[in-house]
């Protein structure tokens, strides 16, 4: 071959590799290239090893690992695969990280923002789904402290948790840094509170928590829907109807449908259900966790609730 026996300058080597001959010189400086021999006015030479080594440390370098790395690879100490596979971990976390970054700037753009929320936006954004999720547990923990509910019920509420994908929307990232603003919010955990504190005193008072079986609320839904879309007013027959039998349904043992007071206590209770905070909140999570569009029920409820108060 025609490189057996013949020895390099820091010159050739750069010229070979497309390496500056400073950072050539620093590698070998570092123990990482140590010569071959010196010439007897002191230069250095190496040879056509030092240059197969140099390739390798120009690409191990290239593909992100640092000269402690390179050092334990050359020395043996460690395999290329073992630690590629870390790099692999970090490079992954630094990727996610850059998403989440160029989210929070598109958001940015997006709502104009000022720089308190920028700042916001950008802690909110650097969260984990882990702390995402622990922030989620302490709320609802602090809703339901000291009250005998239903664990089947809350369950089911606390279940649903904010995952934002790895490169999230805009969309999103702002569904998120509102979803932490309203259940930090004052009056919103007021609101959630006392519908927590109700579900209690119904369940300590041997009554159902929801003034409407869960099972049969879609129907009513759907057919109070129709007759807002026909554009049937709360007070009309047809409505009053509609309430009557909603109210009858509703009734518990000992308790008269047709009652007016028990209708204005139902349509109470539904109506103190029905805050139009909790409804975004679970519009929230959809938005952030990919589910499809809830749609507003809030007329449908408010038509509802004025028919029975009709």
């Amino acid at each position: 071959m025609a490189f057996v026996g013949r020895t390099f300058s820091i010159g050739e080597l750069a010229r070979r590799t497309g390496l500056p001959v400073k950072t050539i010189r620093f590698y070998s400086d570092e123990g990482l290239l140590p010569p071959t021999d010196r010439t007897p006015s002191g230069y250095r030479r190496y040879d056509v090893r030092c240059l197969a080594r140099l390739e390798l440390i120009k690409t191990l370098r290239e593909l992100g690992l640092g000269l402690t790395e390179v050092s334990r690879i050359l020395a043996r100490e460690a395999t290329v695969p073992q630690l590629a596979a870390r790099h692999v971990e970090a490079l992954d976390e630094q990727i996610r990280r850059l998403r989440l970054r160029r989210a929070v700037l598109r958001a940015v753009v997006k709502r104009e923002s000022e720089p308190e929320e920028v700042k916001l936006m950008n802690k909110l954004a650097s969260m984990s789904d882990e702390e995402r999720a622990r922030l989620l547990d302490e709320f609802w923990a602090e809703m339901t402290a000291g009250l005998t509910v239903d664990s089947e019920f809350y369950g089911r509420m606390t279940s649903a948790k904010p995952v934002l994908p790895d490169d999230p929307t805009p969309e999103q990232l702002e569904a998120w840094v509102e979803f932490a603003e309203l259940i930090s919010d004052p009056g919103f955990r007021q609101v959630v509170r006392g519908m927590s504190e109700r579900h209690a005193a119904s369940l300590e008072a041997g009554e159902n928590p929801s003034p409407v079986p869960p099972e049969q609320w879609p129907d009513w839904m759907a057919r109070a829907r129709e007759c807002l879309d026909a554009g049937l007013a709360p007070d009309t027959a047809e409505a009053r109807a509609l309430a009557g039998e909603l109210a009858r349904a509703c009734a518990p043992a000992g308790r008269d449908g047709d009652d007016p007071a028990f209708r204005l206590e139902l349509a109470d209770r539904i109506d103190s259900g029905g805050d139009a905070r909790a409804e975004r909140y679970w519009q929230l999570l959809a938005i952030m966790n990919g589910w499809p569009p809830i749609p507003t029920q809030q007329p449908t409820v408010s038509w509802l609730v004025s028919a029975l108060r009709a």
